[in-house]
Protein backbone atom coordinates (compact mmCIF):
# COMPACT_ATOMS: atom_id res chain seq x y z
CA UNK A 1 0.00 0.00 0.00
CA UNK A 2 1.82 3.34 -1.29
CA UNK A 3 1.07 6.48 0.58
CA UNK A 4 -1.67 7.71 -1.29
CA UNK A 5 -3.65 4.66 -0.46
CA UNK A 6 -2.68 4.59 3.22
CA UNK A 7 -4.00 8.21 3.77
CA UNK A 8 -7.50 7.53 1.83
CA UNK A 9 -7.58 4.70 3.80
CA UNK A 10 -7.17 6.71 6.97
CA UNK A 11 -9.18 9.93 5.60
CA UNK A 12 -12.42 7.57 5.37
CA UNK A 13 -11.63 6.23 8.74
CA UNK A 14 -11.24 9.02 10.70
CA UNK A 15 -10.48 12.88 11.11
CA UNK A 16 -6.55 13.30 11.06
CA UNK A 17 -4.65 15.84 12.62
CA UNK A 18 -2.10 18.60 10.65
CA UNK A 19 -0.27 20.36 12.99
CA UNK A 20 -0.33 24.03 13.89
CA UNK A 21 2.29 27.35 13.60
CA UNK A 22 5.74 26.70 13.29
CA UNK A 23 6.51 30.35 13.57
CA UNK A 24 4.52 30.94 16.75
CA UNK A 25 6.31 27.86 18.39
CA UNK A 26 9.91 29.62 17.16
CA UNK A 27 8.95 33.12 18.84
CA UNK A 28 8.89 30.95 21.90
CA UNK A 29 12.55 30.22 21.13
CA UNK A 30 13.21 34.03 21.23
CA UNK A 31 16.34 33.50 19.15
CA UNK A 32 18.75 37.05 18.40
CA UNK A 33 20.39 38.15 15.49
CA UNK A 34 23.04 35.39 16.38
CA UNK A 35 21.02 32.89 16.49
CA UNK A 36 19.54 32.55 13.11
CA UNK A 37 22.92 33.04 11.51
CA UNK A 38 24.79 30.14 13.66
CA UNK A 39 28.12 29.20 12.78
CA UNK A 40 28.10 29.00 9.30
CA UNK A 41 25.96 32.67 8.75
CA UNK A 42 28.02 34.66 11.62
CA UNK A 43 29.24 36.77 8.32
CA UNK A 44 26.34 37.45 6.22
CA UNK A 45 26.13 40.54 4.79
CA UNK A 46 22.52 40.94 5.40
CA UNK A 47 19.97 40.62 8.48
CA UNK A 48 18.78 37.45 8.64
CA UNK A 49 16.39 37.57 12.01
CA UNK A 50 13.12 36.01 10.84
CA UNK A 51 14.09 34.17 8.18
CA UNK A 52 12.52 31.23 9.59
CA UNK A 53 12.81 28.37 7.11
CA UNK A 54 16.63 29.80 8.01
CA UNK A 55 16.68 27.96 11.21
CA UNK A 56 16.75 24.16 9.53
CA UNK A 57 20.35 24.63 8.37
CA UNK A 58 21.59 26.72 12.06
CA UNK A 59 19.08 25.38 14.37
CA UNK A 60 18.00 22.09 13.00
CA UNK A 61 17.45 20.76 17.04
CA UNK A 62 15.10 23.42 17.74
CA UNK A 63 12.84 22.53 14.75
CA UNK A 64 12.77 19.07 15.03
CA UNK A 65 12.19 19.62 18.95
CA UNK A 66 8.79 21.56 17.60
CA UNK A 67 8.13 19.19 15.41
CA UNK A 68 8.11 16.41 18.46
CA UNK A 69 5.99 18.99 20.47
CA UNK A 70 2.87 18.64 17.69
CA UNK A 71 3.39 15.13 17.01
CA UNK A 72 3.10 14.24 21.25
CA UNK A 73 -0.04 16.60 20.71
CA UNK A 74 -1.89 14.17 18.21
CA UNK A 75 -0.44 15.24 15.13
CA UNK A 76 -0.53 12.95 12.06
CA UNK A 77 0.10 15.14 9.46
CA UNK A 78 3.56 17.53 10.33
CA UNK A 79 4.29 20.43 7.89
CA UNK A 80 8.14 20.92 6.90
CA UNK A 81 9.76 24.22 7.80
CA UNK A 82 9.83 25.47 4.03
CA UNK A 83 6.80 27.99 3.92
CA UNK A 84 9.41 30.67 2.33
CA UNK A 85 11.88 28.37 1.47
CA UNK A 86 11.68 29.38 -2.74
CA UNK A 87 15.02 31.19 -4.20
CA UNK A 88 12.05 33.83 -5.01
CA UNK A 89 11.19 34.29 -1.32
CA UNK A 90 14.91 34.20 -0.36
CA UNK A 91 16.22 36.66 -2.22
CA UNK A 92 15.18 39.45 0.73
CA UNK A 93 18.64 37.90 2.85
CA UNK A 94 20.46 37.04 -0.49
CA UNK A 95 20.10 33.10 -0.42
CA UNK A 96 18.37 32.45 -3.18
CA UNK A 97 21.42 29.28 -3.72
CA UNK A 98 20.60 27.89 -0.32
CA UNK A 99 16.90 26.85 -1.13
CA UNK A 100 17.29 23.35 -2.48
CA UNK A 101 19.82 22.64 0.43
CA UNK A 102 17.00 24.00 2.59
CA UNK A 103 14.23 21.75 1.64
CA UNK A 104 16.39 18.55 1.73
CA UNK A 105 17.26 19.65 5.21
CA UNK A 106 13.86 20.40 6.34
CA UNK A 107 12.63 17.31 4.92
CA UNK A 108 14.82 14.93 6.43
CA UNK A 109 14.65 16.61 9.92
CA UNK A 110 10.87 15.87 9.75
CA UNK A 111 11.15 12.51 8.52
CA UNK A 112 13.48 11.57 11.70
CA UNK A 113 11.11 13.53 13.71
CA UNK A 114 8.17 11.17 12.17
CA UNK A 115 10.33 8.01 12.16
CA UNK A 116 11.68 8.28 16.07
CA UNK A 117 7.63 8.93 16.99
CA UNK A 118 6.75 5.91 15.20
CA UNK A 119 9.22 3.72 16.55
CA UNK A 120 8.72 4.55 20.13
CA UNK A 121 5.12 4.11 19.04
CA UNK A 122 4.46 1.25 17.39
CA UNK A 123 1.45 1.04 15.32
CA UNK A 124 1.39 4.52 14.89
CA UNK A 125 1.37 6.27 11.29
CA UNK A 126 2.40 9.08 10.90
CA UNK A 127 3.41 11.64 7.59
CA UNK A 128 5.45 14.35 6.32
CA UNK A 129 3.78 17.10 4.32
CA UNK A 130 6.41 19.51 2.47
CA UNK A 131 5.26 22.33 2.46
CA UNK A 132 5.28 25.04 -0.45
CA UNK A 133 3.94 28.60 0.80
CA UNK A 134 2.55 31.21 -1.46
CA UNK A 135 5.60 33.06 -2.19
CA UNK A 136 5.85 36.52 -1.81
CA UNK A 137 5.85 37.92 -5.32
CA UNK A 138 2.47 37.63 -6.99
CA UNK A 139 1.40 36.92 -10.75
CA UNK A 140 -2.17 38.09 -10.82
CA UNK A 141 -1.89 41.46 -9.00
CA UNK A 142 0.84 44.27 -9.66
CA UNK A 143 2.80 45.47 -7.10
CA UNK A 144 2.77 48.79 -8.72
CA UNK A 145 -0.58 50.92 -8.35
CA UNK A 146 0.18 52.88 -11.34
CA UNK A 147 1.29 50.29 -13.61
CA UNK A 148 -1.77 47.61 -13.35
CA UNK A 149 0.14 45.69 -16.07
CA UNK A 150 3.54 45.47 -14.74
CA UNK A 151 4.62 41.76 -12.69
CA UNK A 152 7.98 41.74 -10.63
CA UNK A 153 8.48 37.91 -11.36
CA UNK A 154 7.46 36.07 -14.56
CA UNK A 155 5.07 32.55 -14.92
CA UNK A 156 8.24 30.62 -15.53
CA UNK A 157 10.24 32.17 -13.09
CA UNK A 158 7.62 31.19 -10.42
CA UNK A 159 7.43 27.61 -12.01
CA UNK A 160 11.40 27.28 -11.64
CA UNK A 161 11.65 28.10 -8.03
CA UNK A 162 8.74 25.90 -7.00
CA UNK A 163 10.53 22.85 -9.30
CA UNK A 164 13.43 23.47 -7.11
CA UNK A 165 11.80 23.40 -4.09
CA UNK A 166 9.90 20.32 -4.87
CA UNK A 167 12.86 18.45 -5.72
CA UNK A 168 14.50 19.35 -2.72
CA UNK A 169 11.12 18.18 -0.54
CA UNK A 170 11.08 14.85 -2.37
CA UNK A 171 14.87 13.95 -2.16
CA UNK A 172 14.29 15.17 1.44
CA UNK A 173 11.88 12.41 2.17
CA UNK A 174 8.45 14.20 2.39
CA UNK A 175 5.42 11.96 2.10
CA UNK A 176 2.64 14.22 0.95
CA UNK A 177 3.08 17.70 -1.01
CA UNK A 178 1.39 20.06 0.39
CA UNK A 179 0.54 23.74 -1.61
CA UNK A 180 -0.36 25.68 1.08
CA UNK A 181 -2.05 29.53 1.91
CA UNK A 182 -2.94 30.11 -1.56
CA UNK A 183 -4.34 33.49 -2.37
CA UNK A 184 -3.37 33.84 -5.57
CA UNK A 185 -4.32 30.69 -7.68
CA UNK A 186 -2.05 31.79 -10.42
CA UNK A 187 0.94 30.99 -8.82
CA UNK A 188 -0.62 27.56 -7.56
CA UNK A 189 -0.96 26.96 -11.29
CA UNK A 190 2.38 27.85 -11.44
CA UNK A 191 3.28 25.38 -8.49
CA UNK A 192 1.34 22.39 -10.14
CA UNK A 193 2.74 23.36 -13.58
CA UNK A 194 6.47 22.44 -11.96
CA UNK A 195 5.10 19.90 -10.36
CA UNK A 196 4.41 17.64 -13.16
CA UNK A 197 6.83 18.97 -15.05
CA UNK A 198 8.96 17.21 -12.35
CA UNK A 199 7.40 13.96 -12.49
CA UNK A 200 7.34 14.09 -16.10
CA UNK A 201 11.46 14.77 -16.32
CA UNK A 202 12.40 12.40 -13.11
CA UNK A 203 10.21 10.17 -13.55
CA UNK A 204 9.54 9.33 -10.08
CA UNK A 205 6.02 8.05 -7.85
CA UNK A 206 3.52 11.08 -7.29
CA UNK A 207 3.54 11.84 -4.07
CA UNK A 208 -0.13 12.60 -2.51
CA UNK A 209 -1.09 16.13 -3.32
CA UNK A 210 -2.86 18.55 -0.61
CA UNK A 211 -3.90 21.86 -1.43
CA UNK A 212 -5.19 24.85 0.78
CA UNK A 213 -6.51 28.20 0.04
CA UNK A 214 -6.71 31.10 1.65
CA UNK A 215 -10.20 33.41 2.01
CA UNK A 216 -8.65 36.83 2.87
CA UNK A 217 -11.72 38.79 4.18
CA UNK A 218 -15.49 38.77 4.58
CA UNK A 219 -16.22 38.96 0.58
CA UNK A 220 -15.45 35.14 0.47
CA UNK A 221 -12.61 35.44 -1.97
CA UNK A 222 -9.09 35.04 -2.28
CA UNK A 223 -6.66 38.22 -2.46
CA UNK A 224 -6.53 37.76 -6.42
CA UNK A 225 -10.38 38.07 -6.41
CA UNK A 226 -11.48 34.42 -6.72
CA UNK A 227 -14.56 33.15 -4.92
CA UNK A 228 -14.15 30.17 -3.62
CA UNK A 229 -15.95 28.16 -6.59
CA UNK A 230 -13.31 29.25 -8.73
CA UNK A 231 -10.43 28.63 -6.97
CA UNK A 232 -11.99 25.13 -6.84
CA UNK A 233 -12.44 24.55 -10.31
CA UNK A 234 -9.04 26.02 -11.08
CA UNK A 235 -6.95 23.87 -9.46
CA UNK A 236 -9.24 20.52 -8.96
CA UNK A 237 -7.45 19.50 -12.70
CA UNK A 238 -4.18 18.73 -10.43
CA UNK A 239 -6.20 15.44 -8.42
CA UNK A 240 -5.50 16.22 -5.26
CA UNK A 241 -6.47 14.59 -2.51
CA UNK A 242 -7.96 17.17 -0.59
CA UNK A 243 -8.69 20.78 -0.48
CA UNK A 244 -9.28 23.03 2.10
CA UNK A 245 -8.51 26.71 3.88
CA UNK A 246 -5.98 27.59 6.79
CA UNK A 247 -4.82 31.08 7.85
CA UNK A 248 -6.23 34.35 7.48
CA UNK A 249 -9.71 34.05 9.30
CA UNK A 250 -10.16 32.08 12.50
CA UNK A 251 -12.22 29.25 12.78
CA UNK A 252 -15.60 31.10 13.63
CA UNK A 253 -14.87 33.23 10.09
CA UNK A 254 -14.11 30.29 8.26
CA UNK A 255 -17.06 28.50 8.68
CA UNK A 256 -19.43 29.43 5.74
CA UNK A 257 -16.79 28.75 3.75
CA UNK A 258 -15.85 25.35 4.73
CA UNK A 259 -19.44 24.62 4.75
CA UNK A 260 -19.06 25.45 0.83
CA UNK A 261 -16.13 24.30 0.09
CA UNK A 262 -17.58 20.63 1.34
CA UNK A 263 -20.91 20.86 -0.84
CA UNK A 264 -18.39 21.27 -3.95
CA UNK A 265 -15.63 19.53 -3.52
CA UNK A 266 -14.80 15.50 -5.32
CA UNK A 267 -11.71 14.96 -2.83
CA UNK A 268 -11.51 15.19 0.73
CA UNK A 269 -11.67 18.32 3.20
CA UNK A 270 -8.45 19.99 5.27
CA UNK A 271 -9.36 22.73 7.53
CA UNK A 272 -6.40 24.43 10.01
CA UNK A 273 -7.52 28.02 10.83
CA UNK A 274 -5.47 30.72 12.61
CA UNK A 275 -6.39 30.69 16.47
CA UNK A 276 -9.38 33.10 15.95
CA UNK A 277 -8.38 37.19 14.23
CA UNK A 278 -5.33 38.70 15.85
CA UNK A 279 -5.68 41.25 18.27
CA UNK A 280 -4.09 44.89 18.26
CA UNK A 281 -1.25 44.18 18.81
CA UNK A 282 -0.84 41.41 15.59
CA UNK A 283 -1.07 38.20 18.42
CA UNK A 284 -3.66 35.74 18.86
CA UNK A 285 -6.21 35.17 21.82
CA UNK A 286 -8.10 32.49 20.98
CA UNK A 287 -7.86 29.68 23.55
CA UNK A 288 -7.20 26.17 22.52
CA UNK A 289 -10.45 25.19 23.98
CA UNK A 290 -12.55 27.90 22.02
CA UNK A 291 -10.55 26.54 18.89
CA UNK A 292 -11.33 22.96 19.42
CA UNK A 293 -14.80 23.66 19.73
CA UNK A 294 -15.65 25.50 16.61
CA UNK A 295 -13.62 22.76 14.94
CA UNK A 296 -15.48 20.35 16.46
CA UNK A 297 -18.68 22.26 15.30
CA UNK A 298 -17.00 21.77 11.74
CA UNK A 299 -16.56 17.80 12.00
CA UNK A 300 -20.15 17.03 13.81
CA UNK A 301 -21.68 18.74 10.73
CA UNK A 302 -19.47 16.19 8.52
CA UNK A 303 -17.39 18.59 6.68
CA UNK A 304 -13.95 17.77 7.14
CA UNK A 305 -10.96 14.87 6.76
CA UNK A 306 -8.11 16.52 8.26
CA UNK A 307 -8.06 19.68 10.59
CA UNK A 308 -5.50 21.35 12.60
CA UNK A 309 -4.30 24.88 13.16
CA UNK A 310 -2.42 27.93 11.57
CA UNK A 311 -1.17 31.26 12.76
CA UNK A 312 -1.45 31.34 16.76
CA UNK A 313 -1.96 27.94 17.29
CA UNK A 314 0.20 25.99 19.51
CA UNK A 315 0.66 22.03 20.64
CA UNK A 316 -1.63 22.77 23.35
CA UNK A 317 -4.30 23.89 20.58
CA UNK A 318 -3.74 20.68 18.57
CA UNK A 319 -3.61 18.54 21.09
CA UNK A 320 -7.51 20.08 22.14
CA UNK A 321 -8.67 19.97 18.55
CA UNK A 322 -7.73 15.68 18.12
CA UNK A 323 -9.42 15.27 21.66
CA UNK A 324 -12.47 17.27 20.47
CA UNK A 325 -12.69 15.49 17.18
CA UNK A 326 -11.74 11.81 17.84
CA UNK A 327 -14.98 10.41 18.65
CA UNK A 328 -16.42 12.03 15.25
CA UNK A 329 -16.78 10.53 11.71
CA UNK A 330 -15.06 12.01 8.86
CA UNK A 331 -16.65 13.52 5.56
CA UNK A 332 -17.95 10.87 3.65
CA UNK A 333 -16.99 10.70 -0.10
CA UNK A 334 -19.69 8.92 -2.14
CA UNK A 335 -18.65 5.85 -3.99
CA UNK A 336 -17.77 7.65 -7.50
CA UNK A 337 -16.04 10.58 -6.02
CA UNK A 338 -13.36 7.61 -3.96
CA UNK A 339 -13.50 5.91 -7.57
CA UNK A 340 -12.06 9.16 -9.04
CA UNK A 341 -9.39 9.50 -6.39
CA UNK A 342 -7.89 5.80 -7.01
Amino acid sequence: MNTEQQLRKLFSEKILMIDGAMGTMIQRHKLTEEGYRGERFKDWPSDLKGNNDLLVLTQPEIIKGIHKEYLDSGSDIIETNTFNATAISLADYDMQSLAYEMNVAAAKIAKEATQEYMAEHPGTNKFVAGAIGPMNKTLSLSPDVNDPGFRSVSFDEVADAYYEQISGLVDGGADILLLETIFDTLNAKAAIFALNKYYRQTGKEKLPLMISGTITDASGRTLSGQTLEAFYISVMHANPISIGLNCSLGGKEMRPYIEELADLAGCYISCYPNAGLPNAMGEYDESPEMTAKIVAEFAEQGWVNVVGGCCGTTPDHINAIANAVKDIAPRKLEAQQEEALA
